[in-house]
């Protein structure tokens, strides 16, 4: 439609063309104009039909979509109402299956319980049958006492006839007799007693106080050790009696300073060029002492000054118990132990116990235990490691709550020592129950180390007390005169009344009074139990 439109214009361009020539230019613009409205009017209207064209082509198309979806969703309805049967229809056979199978388990249920029904019907009738058996057999039995009841009766009566005769006989009674023959074997029984525990122990003593002494002998051969006798107090020696004065300072500042610093106490007194110094803690006191003399060398005695050299000793102090825990590892040739265990045991070396310094006294003692354990085949491993340990809780009794063996234990747990150890560290105060010969072994050792002459020294308190108590012991026991204890306490000797105590009976009485002693009291060494029965016949002539 275009092509002829233009071609319809190309037409009137070339007839109009021969008159152009003859039309002014006025004319000419506005039939350019109309022929322009023109084109446009007939270009819009030939958008317009290609347009509805094109609207006309996509209804049809639309039209066409919506019919196939349509015939689509048929189709899937169909296709899901098909696949819902066959879903329905499996499920109701799976139900059906399971409903069959229920019915099965059902009917055998059913038949286990007519089976019980049926068992318990027969326990039934068996156990009505043996109550009537029972019922029968009571009647037997209750016959059968009635008989024993009158044959009884008649045993008795015959026996008490027996009796009677008996007693007219021998002209005494029942409870006479007895007596007397009780009394007759008890006397025997003691006799015989006695005179084979006098035998065992005769043996026993000879052959295993042999064997101990030997073992002893030879373990202490081999081991010496020096006395030590120390105090609470430490004795500073002074070059004048002027440097007291210096010590006190003005208005008593620079004493006041030294126990401040150390946590001592200064005693000076009329004692000519020394100064005492007092404290519980050995440590303290060493320190106290180290820093007194550092300073008196020194000559620059105020309180700066004081405060500079107790820390200096106190540095020095610490390193001295270092390598003490050191030697005394090396002297018992034990190099594994914990770091921190080896400065706790190095404290022991300004600790004493009874007046024995106790490093001292637990290197003695591991060096005998393992002597000994060496002696009779233990582990002498854990024998010197026990004996080495076993008072290490001193080293802090002073610091923590509870007894040295406590402490001890707690600490050797604490730092990896092993049970075997432990126990001998427990077990050497008689706290528990002995497990292991190593640890009869280090209590050996310990009262070995302990109660050999000049080890330690006892407090006259304690040690008229300790006498005290071995007299009140003996006379607690019936039959006693009179009890003395002698030889320091290692001996306690008995005075029994002979009209009451025979000599099996005083034999019995030495071995009650020498447990009782070792479970009521603590002691070093032994004490030996001497019980005297003796009968003095007295007569004045005239």
């Amino acid at each position: 439609m275009c092509e002829n439109v233009s071609h319809k214009l190309k037409g009137v361009n070339a007839k109009m063309g021969g008159m152009l020539l003859d039309v002014t230019p006025a004319v000419a613009s506005v039939i350019a104009i109309v022929c322009l409205i023109a084109g446009l009017l007939i270009g819009g209207g030939a958008i317009i039909l290609y347009t509805n064209k094109k609207m006309q082509k996509n209804k049809s198309n639309a039209v066409k979509i919506i019919e196939d979806a349509y015939a689509e969703a048929k189709t899937i309805k169909k296709e899901a109402l098909l696949e819902s049967k066959e879903q329905s229809q499996r499920v109701k056979d799976e139900i059906e299956a399971e409903v069959r199978n229920r019915r099965q388990e059902v009917t055998k249920l059913e038949e286990r319980l007519n089976q019980r029904e049926e068992f318990i019907e027969k326990k039934e009738l068996s156990l009505d049958k043996r109550t009537e058996q029972l019922e029968d057999d009571k009647k037997e039995i209750a016959e059968i006492k009635q008989g024993l009841e009158k044959e009884r009766e008649g045993l008795n009566t015959l026996k008490q006839q027996t009796m009677q005769e008996l007693e007219k006989v021998a002209k005494m009674s029942k409870q006479e007799a007895v007596d007397m023959l009780v009394n007759s074997m008890r006397e025997d029984a003691q006799k015989e007693a006695s005179v084979i525990v006098k035998k065992i122990e005769e043996d026993a003593r000879e052959n295993g106080e042999a064997k101990a002494r030997e073992i002893i002998g030879q373990a202490l051969q081999r081991c010496a050790t020096e006395t030590t006798q120390e105090m609470t107090v430490s004795v500073v020696s002074l070059p004048n009696d002027e440097m007291k004065g210096r010590i006190i300072g003005r208005e008593g500042r620079n004493i006041r300073a030294i126990e401040a610093a150390t946590g001592v106490e200064l005693i000076v007194d009329d004692t000519p060029e020394t100064i005492t110094v007092s404290g519980f803690d050995p440590i303290r006191r060493e320190v106290a002492r180290l820093s007194l003399e550092k300073l008196i060398t020194d000559g620059r005695i105020h309180p700066t000054r004081i405060e500079e050299i107790v820390e200096k000793m106190q540095r020095e102090v610490d390193k001295t118990i270092k390598q003490a825990g050191d030697e005394a590892c090396n002297e018992t040739g034990i190099y594994n132990l914990n770091g921190e265990l080896v400065k706790v045991l190095g404290r022991l070396k300004y600790r004493t116990s009874y007046g024995q310094n106790v490093l001292k006294h637990s290197i003695e003692t591991s060096i005998i235990a393992g002597l000994l354990a060496s002696e009779m085949g233990a582990n002498v491993k854990i024998a010197k490691r026990g004996g080495l340990l076993h008072d290490i809780g001193k080293a802090l009794d002073q610091e923590l709550e509870g007894t040295h063996v406590q402490i001890g234990v707690e600490l050797a747990r604490k730092y990896g020592e092993s049970e075997e150890v432990v126990h001998c560290i427990e077990a050497h105060h008689f706290n528990v129950e002995f497990k292991t010969i190593e640890a009869v072994i280090v209590q050996v050792a310990d009262a070995i180390s302990s109660s050999r002459p000049g080890a330690r020294r006892d407090s006259f308190e304690n040690y008229i007390k300790r006498l005290q108590q071995l007299e009140e012991i003996a006379n607690s026991f019936k039959g006693v005169d009179k009890s003395f204890a002698v030889q320091a306490g290692r001996e306690v000797r008995i005075i029994v009344k002979p009209e009451e105590i025979s000599d099996s009976q005083a034999m019995f009485m030495a071995k009650e009074i020498a447990t009782k002693i070792e479970n009521e009291m603590q002691y070093p060494g032994h004490i030996k139990v001497n019980v005297i029965r003796e009968s003095r016949f007295i007569e004045t002539a005239k």
